[in-house]
């Protein structure tokens, strides 16, 4: 492995009762970002929570927050994302009019740009915006709901994108599905950042999401 592996909860499986308390544990079991599912309601069938809950919850932890926009009007919110703590910022190829505009923006915000593919876009979609980009974010679930089963054939379209980075300093992540089963498949094809939100928050616990965190590391050395 060429590069260290980044662990990203998604606190999509905290319990929300309690989520300043859930993100504290996580960073103190071994987290190295905060994966933040914002789910509007129209591009995914849940809602989640916005920039407020976010701005409230930036003081908990000074890991990196990683906001992933399942939002059907991105380019209304971006400000108010980068405002309230997000330091990376992805939107959704598919809900993005003007794709390329729309990552500038994020960048001129001062934060990190990222592009999120859907199972069923091709890799080929940000063929021409690789100069905008910091991240893309492979979808390895279809959006919308946490717990479910692992796409295999994602794991081709990691691959391909890797190859299209060709040495650029951009970052793979992958969200869905991710488990100590999965995770060695999609980082031996190029992904870097690990998104895992059921994997992780079992046993409601720190120790428990510890050693969670602990098999996923374990499972890509």
């Amino acid at each position: 492995m060429s590069h260290e592996i980044i662990i990203a909860p998604s606190i999509l499986a905290s319990d929300f009762s309690r989520l300043g308390d859930e993100i504290k544990a996580v960073d103190q079991a071994g987290a190295d970002w905060i994966h933040l599912d914002v789910m509007d309601g129209h591009f995914v069938p849940n809602l989640t929570f916005g920039p407020p809950i976010i701005k409230a919850l930036r003081n908990t932890t000074d890991k990196i927050f990683d906001a992933h926009l399942m939002v059907s009007n991105p380019d209304v919110l971006l400000a108010d994302y980068a405002a309230a703590g997000a330091n990376y910022v992805t939107v959704h190829a598919e809900a993005c009019d003007h794709l390329d505009r729309t990552l500038s923006h994020i960048r001129e915000l001062g934060c990190k740009a990222g592009v999120a593919l859907n199972p069923h876009t091709p890799a080929a979609v940000i063929q021409h915006v690789m100069d905008r980009l910091d991240l893309v974010l492979v979808m390895t679930v279809n959006p919308g709901f946490g717990g479910q089963v692992f796409i295999p054939a994602m794991v081709e379209k990691i691959a391909t994108i890797n190859d299209m980075i060709d040495g650029r300093d951009i970052i793979i992540e992958v969200d869905g599905g991710i488990t100590a089963e999965t995770a060695g498949a999609v980082v031996r094809a190029g992904a870097q950042v690990l998104v895992a939100g059921s994997a992780i928050f079992k046993g409601d616990n720190q120790a428990s999401y510890s050693g969670n965190i602990a098999r996923i590391r374990d499972a890509v050395r």
